[in-house]
């Protein structure tokens, strides 16, 4: 039974009352708060932003077409070397027109420094070469193309796709992705193939993101246009080699691009989150005055 109002209830512990431990009165759910912290989403603003998750699922696609292409000897290392030679070109200038310069005058990089760092990975990556070629010989080639499958895959898990997460890590997707070209690499016929194989790895994995990030933030227009034309041109190549696979990886990039984001809207619709007074209390006063 409800005490009587001779004595009116706090929310206190300090003070003694004639009511049980778990006494609350009407009061108790007018502080009831929903969904205080949630985030309104647009279906569009969604798809823009799963344009970096498509580009990166491309540039593997991509990758490892080149890769089955040198294999088969339907591309020359030459020809290879000298078309990523030509797009490293343009997206160094197209880099720097998209803000003005303005990065490159914020970070005090010169463009000297630029081809200082290019001469030195190209001549390191040509003198290693041949160790690269003969690293994995004694490495069966079904357990090099499945550990290149798992380093690809986790390039893609831990790529940092503009994620405030703890699992994003830029070095580790990196080093993933270079280990797996690599690998990959070892398994072409000169050594000359696996230079040109490593270089391309480099500049498909951790050049072009960097271009796709200005692009994004600066011109986001000419930002869906490039995710576009790049999606479409892997699908075109996968096509060369298999339909299937063609209409399953297009299949994949429409789920992610369309259809992961409409569940995403429809989802936050359903979302019940309540606040009230049974939270736990949070300190926000800095307290490591008191660890000296």
């Amino acid at each position: 039974m409800e005490p009587g109002p001779a004595r009116r209830w706090q929310k206190v512990l300090y003070e003694r009352q004639p009511f049980p431990d778990n006494y609350v009165d009407q009061r108790f759910l007018e502080e009831l708060r929903k969904n205080v912290h949630a985030r309104q989403y647009r279906y569009w603003a969604v798809v823009f932003q799963s344009g970096a998750v498509v580009q990166q699922l491309c540039s593997v696609c991509v990758f490892v077409l080149t890769w089955w292409y040198m294999d088969a000897g339907m591309l020359s290392p030459q020809g290879l070397f000298g078309a990523a030679l030509l797009s490293s070109l343009l997206g160094y200038v197209l880099f720097d027109a998209v803000d003005g310069g303005a990065g490159r005058w914020e970070s005090g990089r010169t463009r000297w420094a630029d081809l200082k760092s290019t001469l030195v990975f190209t001549a390191f990556t040509y003198g290693f070469s041949p160790v690269l070629k003969t690293l994995t010989e004694s490495i069966s080639t079904d357990t090099i193309y499945a550990m290149s499958a798992l380093m690809l895959l986790g390039h893609l898990i831990f790529f940092d796709y503009g994620a405030n997460a703890a699992i994003v890590s830029s070095t580790l997707s990196l080093n993933m992705a270079i280990f797996a070209s690599v690998c990959l690499a070892s398994r072409l016929p000169r050594a000359l193939h696996a230079f040109v194989m490593v270089t391309f790895a480099m500049q498909m994995f951790a050049l072009w993101p960097m271009l796709q990030k200005k692009l994004k933030a600066r011109t986001p227009r000419c930002y869906v246009g490039v995710t576009v034309l790049f999606a479409l041109a892997a699908l075109a190549g996968l096509a060369t080699i298999s339909s299937v696979g063609a209409v399953l990886f297009a299949s994949l990039l429409l789920t992610i691009s369309c259809l992961c984001p409409y569940c995403l809207i429809r989802l936050q619709l359903l979302k019940d989150n309540i606040h009230g007074p049974w939270d736990e209390a949070e300190i926000k006063e800095d307290l490591s005055r008191f660890l000296m």
